[in-house]
Parts: structure tokens; C-alpha cells; sequence
């Protein structure tokens, strides 16, 4: 047995590991934490690209834990769809904590084996989120991954504090939703095993009972990606966090929250059923208030990271409903705009860390006078900003086109305006971000003025995530016809427009 044969279980092992040696080296040595972390979170990438290779190559892969056969023992399965998912959780968390090393100094001086205990067990839960088969194991890692978010996020200030406990109740309700609805499935089917409800839930279509518990799967699943008007935890958990967590946290969980609606969906009730039951118009509508909502929330924000939060919700509606306009190109465009918005959301909040490194603060008036003293911090800031808005060739434009032309597609053109209405309002958010940093911030006129502008760049192991995420967007925007072609479209049914019919 060699390492890629063994990848699917190593990519969460490796990181489960590394989370109790950087929590013993905070007993002996603290200068220890952040490289154990490093390697954790660096094999738990290595493991998920050869996984997604293998599947490109040879197909499915059915991994067994501890050699049980399903559906009595718990499997890991790998497909296109969460292959390409565990990719992007991996490269994300790679890149957040390269950035973390400078902040965490600055933030947390005294707290790096607390701080990357959790950040690695919060990436091997998503890791495992993703990857898992079984219904009740995704609970299990849900809630390991949830649990250490709060932690997170509660190592802030005072206002973390709140906010995190906010989060602690809203997200608990979520996981008993979700919990609930697992449960309703168990006692129908006597199977927790995904595939294996796959092929015994037909049979029982016509009970009531089974759209139960796909309406509590669902209510659970949207209260964790803040899919509005359930968000009210996320804009005060991920405004006040710290820097390093808010960068691991806000592009990853409320994305992996969207792919475990989509696999919900696909893989346990079958979109012959989801899509037939008659509920997708009105998640379509809920979906477009949230857009709109989202755009007009951020539109009020002086507090930049705030603002970013709630761009998140607009986003995470985005998504929502991509996934139920029935229609391949609206699933298509859902799951590229997972990666695109985790890629996105990741280089906008490492550029807000590094302001609150160099500034102090994360207000809109902080930024003036940016791109002078920071023209490399500035510029990768840019690209994200145009990923927002959705400007080609950045990856934004591909996924929210794939969007529209589903929307099109099922006639839902009401999905299609507040898509356009969303991107204006992202123009009008960050030309006015792009306004103030061009311009000096005032100073006092006993000041004397001088015409030499210092450049003062941000660290070097802050800079480069925020450059390498900023040419992210941009080759994986050149190469979206690539990646839909190779992987995302094995991952969508057939005959899915047919069921509009």
C-alpha cells in the first residue's frame, strides 16, 4: 500500500496528527507550533491533489475505515465534485496560515498552540465534512469543525467574545436541525451510509416523513452558511475575529455548508426528487432577497471587514440558488463559484489583515493613501476586487456567467437581475474602497508636507499568500472552461435540464 492509495484517509489523518504535536510542543518548545501546523496543513494538500488525480484517472474512489464494507462501517468517498472541494479547503488553509505567522505575532503573541491546535482541527474537520459518506460521521465532523471555529473566532476581543457566542447558539440549532432531519432518514431507512440511501429513499418518496427531513437537512445546512435571513451570526463573528482566523474561517465554512447542501441533495435524496417536490422557485426567490440584501447591508458599512461580510451572504445566495434553478449550467456556475468565492473571500480578508497589521484599524478611512505606500498590497487587492465585481478574465466573471446562463435557461430571470444589481453594487463598494486609497489621508496643518512617499509593504510571509491567491484568481479564471470541462461536469446528473419539463 503506498502513499496515494492511502491519500484519502491521510489528508485527514496527517492534519488530526499535527493538531496533537503542535499542542504538545506548546508544552515544550512554542517556536515549534507554526511549523507543525505548516506540515500538517502542507501533507493534507499533497494527499487531496493525488486524490483529485487519482479520480481524474481512474474514477470514484470507495475508501473503507478500518476495512469495514458499507453501509455498517464508515466509508470515504471521492468524486469529482469533492475532490475539486478538498482541493481548494487544503490550498485555502496552505495559504491562510503562511499569512497567520506575522499576525498571530502581533494579535496573539502568547496563544500560537492554542491558536494552531484549532486551526488545524478546523481544517481536519472541514476535510473530513468533505470527504465522509456517511451521514451521521458528516454531524460528527460538522460539529468538530464547528466547535473549533468558535474557539477561533472567541480569541478576540471582547466583541469576539459575544460574537462568538451568538455564533455557539446559532449554530448548535443548525446542527440539530441537520441532526434531526439525519435522524428522521435513520429510522425510515436503518441505513446512515449516503449511497446506500441513495437506492433505499425511492421507495419511500411518496411519505411525508422523507420531505421532513430534507426540509430540516436543509434549514440546518443553510442556518451554517448564513444563507440569509438566517446570517445573523456571521457579520459580527467574522468582523471582529482575529486576522489569521477570520482567513481561514470566512472563505472555507460557509463554502463547505454549500457543498454539503448540494451533496444532500445529489447523493442521498437524488435530484430526481429535489428538484420535483415544487420548493425550487421559492429557494430561487430566497435566494435572490439574499442577494439583494447582502449588497444593500454592505452598501451601509464604513468598517471594511463588515462590509465583507455581508458580500459574503450576497455570495453565499449566489450559490443557493445556482444549486436549485434546475438547470446544469446553474450547478455548474454553484459549484465553480465555490472555489471562485473561497479564492476571493480568502484575498480580500488577507488584505484587511494585513491593514489592521499596518494600520490598526479596518475602517474605510484607514485605507487612504494605500496604493502609494503599498502598491504590491494594492494591486493583488485589485484583482480580488474585479473577481468581485466579476471583470474577465478573473475567476468571478466565469462562474457568475455560468450563473446567469442558467438562470436563463429555467426562466428564473428574477435570479438573473439580482445577479447583475449584486455586481453594480460590488462596483459601487469597491471603486469607492479603490477611491479612498488613492488619495493621501489628511494631516494637520502644522505638518510640514513632503512629496517622498515610503513605500512600506507588509511582510513578506503575509505579502506572498495575498499575491499567489491574487494569480489564483486569475489562471483559474483563464482555465474555467478547463476545469468545468475536466471535473465539475462529471459531478452534474443527467438529464438534469429535463426535469424543468
Amino acid at each position: 500500500m503506498n502513499f496515494i492509495e492511502q491519500s484519502p484517509a491521510l489528508l485527514v489523518v496527517i492534519p488530526l496528527l499535527s493538531a496533537l504535536l503542535v499542542n504538545m510542543a506548546g508544552w515544550v518548545n512554542r517556536r515549534y507550533c507554526y511549523t507543525f501546523a505548516l506540515l500538517g496543513v502542507l501533507g493534507s494538500f499533497i494527499a487531496s491533489c493525488m486524490t483529485l488525480m487519482k479520480v481524474m484517472d481512474t474514477g470514484v474512489i470507495s475508501y473503507r475505515l478500518g476495512g469495514w464494507p458499507p453501509p455498517f462501517g464508515i466509508e470515504y468517498v471521492v468524486d469529482h465534485l469533492n475532490g475539486l472541494v478538498l482541493v481548494t479547503v487544503s490550498f485555502i488553509s496552505l495559504l491562510a496560515i503562511v499569512f497567520s505567522k506575522e499576525s498571530l505575532k502581533k494579535e496573539l503573541p502568547d496563544k500560537a498552540s492554542q491558536f494552531y491546535t484549532l486551526f488545524v482541527l478546523l481544517v481536519t474537520g472541514l476535510q473530513g465534512m468533505t470527504i465522509t459518506g456517511d451521514a451521521f460521521n458528516l454531524y460528527v465532523l460538522l460539529e468538530i469543525s464547528a466547535l473549533t471555529g468558535y474557539a477561533l473566532i472567541a480569541m478576540g476581543d471582547n466583541r469576539a467574545l459575544v460574537a462568538s457566542f451568538n455564533y455557539v447558539i446559532l449554530g448548535t440549532i443548525g446542527a440539530s436541525f441537520y441532526l434531526l432531519g439525519v435522524g428522521h432518514l435513520y429510522i425510515m431507512t436503518g441505513s446512515l451510509n449516503m449511497a446506500d440511501l441513495l437506492t433505499i429513499l425511492p421507495k419511500l418518496y411518496t411519505l411525508n416523513a422523507v420531505f421532513i427531513a430534507l426540509l430540516l437537512i436543509l434549514i440546518g445546512a443553510w442556518i451554517k452558511m448564513a444563507f440569509f435571513p438566517m446570517h445573523g451570526w456571521l457579520p459580527n463573528a467574522y468582523t471582529y475575529a482575529p486576522s489569521a482566523a477570520g482567513c481561514l474561517v470566512a472563505p472555507l465554512v460557509t463554502k463547505v455548508s454549500v457543498y454539503i447542501m448540494i451533496r444532500i441533495m445529489l447523493s442521498v435524496f437524488s435530484p430526481l426528487y429535489v428538484y420535483k417536490i415544487g420548493v425550487s422557485e421559492t429557494i430561487v426567490w430566497m435566494a435572490v432577497i439574499a442577494i439583494i440584501s447582502g449588497s444593500v447591508l454592505a452598501l451601509a458599512q464604513t468598517d471594511f471587514k463588515k462590509m465583507l461580510t455581508y458580500l459574503i451572504v450576497a455570495e453565499v445566495g449566489y450559490m443557493v440558488g445556482g444549486a436549485w434553478l434546475v438547470s446544469s449550467n446553474g450547478l455548474t456556475g454553484a459549484i465553480l463559484h465555490i472555489v471562485n468565492d473561497a479564492l476571493m473571500t480568502l484575498c480580500l480578508f488577507i488584505f484587511a489583515g494585513i491593514v489592521i497589521y499596518k494600520k490598526g484599524g479596518q475602517q474605510l478611512q484607514d485605507l487612504a493613501g494605500l496604493y502609494k505606500k503599498m502598491p504590491v498590497t494594492m494591486t493583488a487587492f485589485t484583482v480580488g476586487a474585479l473577481s468581485m465585481i466579476g471583470v474577465p478574465p478573473t475567476a468571478g466573471f466565469f462562474s457568475k456567467w455560468y450563473l446567469i446562463l442558467g438562470a436563463i435557461d429555467a426562466g428564473r430571470y428574477h435570479f438573473m437581475a439580482a445577479l447583475l444589481l449584486s455586481s453594480l453594487v460590488n462596483v459601487i463598494l469597491f471603486f469607492r474602497v479603490i477611491e479612498i486609497a488613492f488619495f493621501e489621508p489628511k494631516v494637520d496643518h502644522h505638518e510640514e508636507h513632503s512629496e517622498k512617499i515610503f513605500i512600506d509593504e507588509a511582510p513578506f510571509s503575509m505579502l506572498v499568500p495575498l499575491v499567489i491567491v491574487a494569480l489564483c484568481l486569475i489562471i483559474v479564471g483563464l482555465y474555467s472552461g478547463d476545469i468545468v470541462t475536466n471535473i465539475i461536469q462529471h459531478s452534474i446528473p443527467e438529464g438534469l435540464d429535463k426535469l424543468r419539463l
